[in-house]
């Protein structure tokens, strides 16, 4: 009867595609701040990715995957804690402590099932809770330029890093460096790799040596491109604003695109030694290769330089490409998911289990049938100044503080350059999808009102020691 029972359990593991000796390594790469459309492959005409093309050709591309935002200005660290936890916006805690208990994470979860787990790059969420999600971290970055992380800490193995962009090897490199040396050091088993890269985040510092450049003449504009936003969206002077000054000029973003893109080639060089020395490896035909990031940047979208927006390519949609054994090579889906989401798919393949407070909804079935669907709406939020509410068509925006809305139908206007809120023939929707947003707000324990009395005037200044107080008319 025992020896049956084993048969069984082995037959099942089997049918999954899993063994106790062949569960999938995981590889995850992860950028800070790069836009969903700045890959080559998934159609970018300028940008030159050729080792995210190869990734993006070997495996499957999520074209509607998403942070769902912050509640504050560094909105790369809610989107690592909900990434790591499987928790949304307003259930995180950005440190991953809860009332001085540490959080449970995926990774850690994955470390308790025979994963050995391992980490190089930007930790962003907390010192203290580094240990208690990995068992193995070289070359930490804190976050914040000079602010290197000097673990005391026994159960982990740490490498003193220089501020990324100072001394002779870059940031990027280094993370290359040690994600490639525990390639070849891991004695066996598999294991659970995290690299979060401090790339392509501002300033776009490349080293002298990278001798690939754009010409500024010839990158397009972005299709929404603004000179400033119309209204005050609550973060109109921030610091990643004040990047650029107002108005935005087409020679001013063109200029910063080639900035930034080039910084994206130069992290996507560092990839690619990494995917080589996976190949390399006895690891490289049994390892789920992932590649996202932990939200846009708007770079001269809607008038906006920085993140702290809801709108699609300026901040919440992030690339998503995935590939391994079993997944389908040079597929796109259409379906759509959260960062959260992402690590409670790995542990359905991984036949993980989840930790505790881990909300996402697992997606394997687009995995193996691009076809198939996963969520069906998504809620967005930045600090309580912004709010948004999508589904498969329609995207609603509210900004409660200033008392505006915006319509946007993604169908036929994905860059969201034509606000429709403001036309009587689609006030019912406007009525409509707000109803759904306060439902989605209830469902996520979002407590933020739609409406503030009495509100802002939506009109905004443009900082006086640059443009002497010149008032922007606030326009829909």
């Amino acid at each position: 009867m025992k020896k049956a029972f084993v048969y069984l359990a082995l037959f099942l593991l089997i049918g999954t595609g899993l063994t106790a000796y062949s569960r999938p390594n995981i590889l995850f790469l992860f950028a800070d701040d790069q836009r969903a459309d700045t890959v080559a492959a998934l159609g970018n005409p300028v940008i030159k990715t050729p080792n995210l093309d190869r990734l993006a050709h070997a495996g499957m591309a999520f074209n509607r995957a998403y942070m769902q935002g912050g509640m504050n200005a560094a909105t790369c660290v809610p989107s690592r804690a909900m990434l790591l936890s499987g928790r949304n916006l307003f259930h995180i805690s950005e440190n991953l402590i809860h009332d001085g208990t540490f959080d449970e994470t995926w990774p850690a979860a994955f470390g308790r099932d025979g994963y050995t787990t391992f980490m190089t790059g930007k930790w962003h969420n907390g010192p203290p809770a580094l240990p208690h999600s990995f068992q193995i971290a070289r070359s930490v970055f804190a976050g914040g330029m000079g602010n290197p992380l000097q673990l005391k800490l026994s159960n982990l193995v740490d490498a003193k890093l220089a501020p990324p962009h100072i001394g002779a090897r870059h940031s990027c490199a280094i993370f290359a460096d040690e994600t490639i040396r525990f390639l070849k050091e891991h004695p066996g088993g598999p294991f659970f790799a995290y690299v979060p890269f401090d790339a392509p985040h501002d300033p776009h510092i490349v080293p002298a040596d990278f001798s690939f450049n754009y010409a500024p003449a010839n990158i397009p504009l972005p299709p929404n491109f603004l000179p400033q936003h119309p209204w005050d969206n609550g973060e109109m002077t921030i610091r990643d604003e004040k990047l650029m000054p107002w108005p935005r000029t087409p020679a001013g973003v063109k200029s910063y695109l080639a900035e930034y893109y080039r910084y994206i080639t130069y992290l996507d060089a560092q990839i690619g030694r990494i995917l080589d020395a996976l190949a390399a490896s006895p690891y490289a035909t049994n390892t789920i290769v992932l590649f996202s990031a932990d939200s846009g940047v708007a770079c001269g979208s809607h008038g906006l330089i920085g993140k702290q927006n809801v709108y699609e390519y300026d901040s919440v949609r992030v690339p998503l490409i995935i590939s391994g054994p079993g997944i389908p090579a040079g597929q796109r889906t259409d379906a759509m998911c959260y960062l959260f989401d992402v690590l409670p798919t790995l542990g359905k393949l991984c036949n993980v289990a989840s930790p505790k407070g881990s909300e996402g909804i697992e997606f394997s079935a687009a995995l193996h049938d691009p076809a198939k669907p996963a969520r069906q709406e998504m809620l967005f939020a930045y600090k309580d100044v912004q709010r948004a509410f999508r589904d498969e068509r329609w995207k609603l925006i509210r900004y409660p503080q200033v008392d505006k809305t915006q319509l946007f139908d993604l169908q036929t206007d994905p860059q969201e350059a034509t606000n429709l809120a403001g036309l009587p023939q689609f006030a019912a929707k406007v009525a409509a999808l707000t109803g759904r947003l306060k439902k989605a707000q209830r469902e996520c324990g979002d407590e933020a009102p739609l409406i503030v009395a009495p509100p802002r005037p939506a009109e905004w200044d443009l900082p006086a020691k640059t443009f002497n107080s010149k008032k922007i008319k606030a326009i829909d």
